[in-house]
């Protein structure tokens, strides 16, 4: 049980800010955070070192227990040789035995202890702070406590719609746990979801075989193409008809969007076929800003009359030999 320089681990000095002692931990949090390092056995490692140190500095009791350990942690060695027994304690202060358990302050205990796999503090945190996170997650055989097993996690893909991507839905899911048993759960999906997006819901996936926590259910979002949007982002985009005469001369034309209504788009004169403009707050729901939404952009596709009458070829025919006359 190796002292822990926790102002090392997080990069400040011994009289940092908590405000800086924040700024630290979110910087290297999101360096080393496993969703951006799969796999990586070292980052997993040096985040459980950030989440403690963090743990501790971030409170200015334990912080105070630390840094009082902190200027005598020889002695703490001296008594770690002598046998580590509490009536040898050093110190004018006790450790925590059996002491209040430990709660993140950005996620979880226990989804931390899902995401990494064991438990994520220290047996040196343990020890002075007491308790570890599985303290919430065991159960006792013949005296002991044992850790009971957490149950598996299930991806289920679902398929919606772009309109259902607007305005959110709900699916009646039926899906096999890991155990062979088939489950039946309505759940909600919210609106602004993309392709690719992922859905937690803690404690919907498969379930302990010895009484642990259930795992996680994650719905793995299919959004299908629309064949009249285009998304990209929080924006939308689509083609918008416009005969020659309007684009000639401008106009007004109707634009539909998502929601299911029409706006009206003014076509000022002479308006190039490709020209694009843009319909601000008309696109998708912005997914973390509850009442924001992207853009709708429009682009104009000018459509040539077609069926001409001897008439109206004449008239073409003559304006054409205008343009000709002026250049």
């Amino acid at each position: 049980m190796e002292y822990k320089d926790y102002y090392r681990i997080l990069g400040v000095d011994r009289n940092a800010s908590q405000a800086e002692i924040k700024k630290a931990y979110r910087r290297l949090a999101r360096q080393y955070h496993p969703d951006v390092r799969p796999g990586d056995k070292a980052a997993e490692e040096r985040f459980k070192e950030i989440n403690e140190a963090y743990e501790v500095l971030s409170d200015p009791e334990k912080r105070k227990r630390y840094d009082e350990l902190g200027s005598r942690w020889q002695e703490f060695e001296q008594w770690q040789r002598a046998g580590g027994r509490a009536e040898a304690w050093p110190f004018g202060w006790s450790p925590a035995w059996g002491g209040p358990g430990v709660q993140y302050r950005t996620v979880t205990p226990e989804e931390l202890e899902e995401l990494l796999g064991g438990t994520p503090f220290s047996d040196f945190f343990s020890f002075f702070f007491g308790g570890t996170p599985t303290a919430t997650r065991t159960r006792r055989t013949a005296g002991r406590p044992t850790a009971a097993r957490a149950g598996q996690d299930i991806e289920q893909p679902v398929q919606i719609t772009l309109e259902e991507a607007y305005r959110g839905t709900t699916r009646l899911l039926e899906y096999q746990e890991p155990d062979g048993r088939v489950r039946r759960l309505e759940v909600k999906i919210p609106a602004g979801l993309d392709n690719g997006s992922r859905v937690r819901l803690p404690g919907k996936g498969g379930r302990s075989p010895d009484g642990g926590p259930a795992g996680d259910l994650y719905l793995l979002i299919q959004v299908a193409p629309h064949p009249q949007f285009e998304r990209k982002g929080d924006d939308l985009y689509t083609q918008v008809p416009v005969d020659l005469y309007t684009a000639l001369l401008g106009g007004e034309v109707d634009v539909p969007t998502l929601k299911g209504t029409t706006l009206k788009l003014k076509i000022p004169p002479e308006t190039q076929n490709g020209r694009t403009f843009a319909l601000r707050g008309q696109g998708m729901p912005r997914l973390k800003a509850p009442g924001q939404y992207g853009d709708l952009y429009a682009t104009v596709n000018v459509r040539l009359p077609t069926n001409l009458s001897p008439e109206e070829r004449d008239l073409f025919r003559r304006l054409a030999e205008m343009r000709r006359g002026r250049h």
